[in-house]
Parts: structure tokens; C-alpha cells; sequence
């Protein structure tokens, strides 16, 4: 018992979400206390708030109405992909920790630093906690009335990488279309340059991993689950990915990359 006191002690210490340290974005200001609120900086993609009151992670609200990507998303898949799917990966990983031997996360006080070192924890850690991480960040970058074309810094980044805004697009596109099987494509910052590639199931570039893979900081993501797109779109994966342009919140991927 009182080794169970001691692991949930130790937990309310170090579960704690701060995506920032890594990518670069302050998606979440870590904090932590009793009745802590961790708020999300970005107001226009980002206002959710996750509440650290017991030390665990807890589904993040999103910005914007289930219906508000529309017609691009349908509201019946975001309820169902957000309140059910999304849920169930912070349940389990909430599940999953609290069976941790201590030394195992002595010094990982968020996702990302137990990314760092993902090959030592158990697959529960990898499949939720890249869950829960993906789909946070994946939330973040969608917006209703989104799409067109991206600015600044990161509109130069992509022409010098791909040389045309289309040529970026279509690369992207063919990557979330060969991802076989359940996965995620992504835009990623690797050595100072974009780079297109794709992780199966909740895998995703931050995580260090035996083996090649795709390595980076995120600055886009598209979930190509099955789940993500099947009740408006059935099999046809094409048409989901040709959606997505129309609601991709570019402002969010900016900031991403700018950090």
C-alpha cells in the first residue's frame, strides 16, 4: 500500500504535459499544483485547457465546435474521434504509468523527455502516450474556414525545400496515401530542413526508437486512421487527405516552425 501511495505521489510530480521543451510551440505551459489548469497560449487554435488537478493527463477541449469543420470533417467523426478515441488513449495512459516502476521515470516530467527514451518503457507508454500526444497536436492545427496558403517563414521554407507550394502538397499528400495500414503523416523540421514522412500507428518523430525512422520536430500532422475519416469517406483515404487542405491551420504550423 504504501509503495502504491509512493507511485501516485510521484506521478502528480511528473506527469505533466509540456509539449514546448520539444517542438518548439508552447502548445502547454507546464505547471503543476493542486487544482493547477494548464492553459493553452494560442487562443485562436489552441484555447483547450487540461486540468493537472491529480497529476494525470485528461482529454484537452478543443477550440472550436464538433461541427465546425463542416463539411470538410463531418461532426458525427470529430465526436467519436475526439470523445472516444482520443479519451480512451488518456485513459489508458493514465492506466499505463501508474504501473511504473519509479527509476523507469525518475526524470521524464512530460511525454516528450519519455519519448527521448522510448525504446525502455513498455508498448502501453508508446501506443497511448503517442496517442495522446499526436492527437493534441493534430487538434491544434486544424480550423474552421482554414486551408489556403501558408505565410512567412515557413511559405519560404517549403518553396526552397519542395519548390512550389504544390509540389509540398502533393509530396504530403502521396505520404499519407502510403502510409499502409494506421498511421500518421507528417511535416517535420530534421537538421534544419523540412522533411516529409510518415509513422505507423501513434508512433511520431519525436520518439527515439531502434532502428530507422522518421526524426524531426513536428510542424504538421494528418491522422490516417481509419477512425479519422471512415464514416463520411469509407475507404476513400483520398478524399479525407484532400479535406484536410480545406481546414489546415497554417498560423499554428508557423508557429510551430518559427520556435
Amino acid at each position: 500500500m504504501e509503495n502504491n501511495n509512493t507511485r501516485r505521489n510521484f506521478l502528480k510530480q511528473t506527469a505533466i504535459l509540456s509539449t514546448g521543451t520539444i517542438i518548439g510551440s508552447s502548445l502547454f505551459n507546464s505547471a503543476f499544483a493542486n487544482e493547477t489548469e494548464l492553459k493553452i497560449e494560442n487562443k485562436n487554435s489552441a484555447s483547450e485547457i487540461i486540468n493537472a488537478a491529480a497529476g494525470i493527463y485528461s482529454l484537452p477541449k478543443l477550440a472550436y465546435a464538433y461541427d465546425a469543420l463542416e463539411p470538410h470533417i463531418d461532426k458525427a467523426t470529430m465526436e467519436i474521434h475526439h470523445g472516444k478515441h482520443h479519451q480512451a488513449y488518456v485513459t489508458n495512459l493514465n492506466k499505463a504509468l501508474e504501473t511504473l516502476d519509479e527509476k523507469l521515470v525518475d526524470d521524464s516530467k512530460s511525454l516528450e523527455s519519455i519519448f527521448e527514451k522510448m525504446s525502455k518503457f513498455p508498448e502501453s507508454i508508446r501506443n497511448n502516450g503517442g496517442g495522446h500526444y499526436n492527437h493534441s497536436l493534430f487538434w491544434t492545427l486544424l480550423k474552421p474556414n482554414g486551408g489556403g496558403n501558408p505565410k512567412g517563414k515557413l511559405a519560404e521554407a517549403i518553396t526552397s525545400a519542395f519548390g512550389t507550394f504544390d509540389e509540398f502538397k502533393k509530396q504530403f499528400s502521396d505520404a499519407s496515401m502510403k502510409r499502409f495500414g494506421s498511421g500518421w503523416a507528417w511535416l517535420v523540421v530534421q537538421d534544419g530542413k523540412l522533411v516529409i514522412g510518415s509513422t505507423a500507428n501513434q508512433d511520431n518523430p519525436l520518439m527515439r526508437l531502434r532502428g530507422k525512422g522518421l526524426k524531426g520536430k513536428p510542424v504538421l500532422a494528418l491522422d490516417v486512421w481509419e477512425h479519422a475519416y471512415y464514416l463520411k469517406n469509407q475507404n476513400r483515404r483520398a478524399d479525407y487527405i484532400a479535406s484536410f487542405w480545406n481546414v489546415v491551420n497554417w498560423d499554428e504550423a508557423e508557429k510551430l516552425f518559427n520556435s
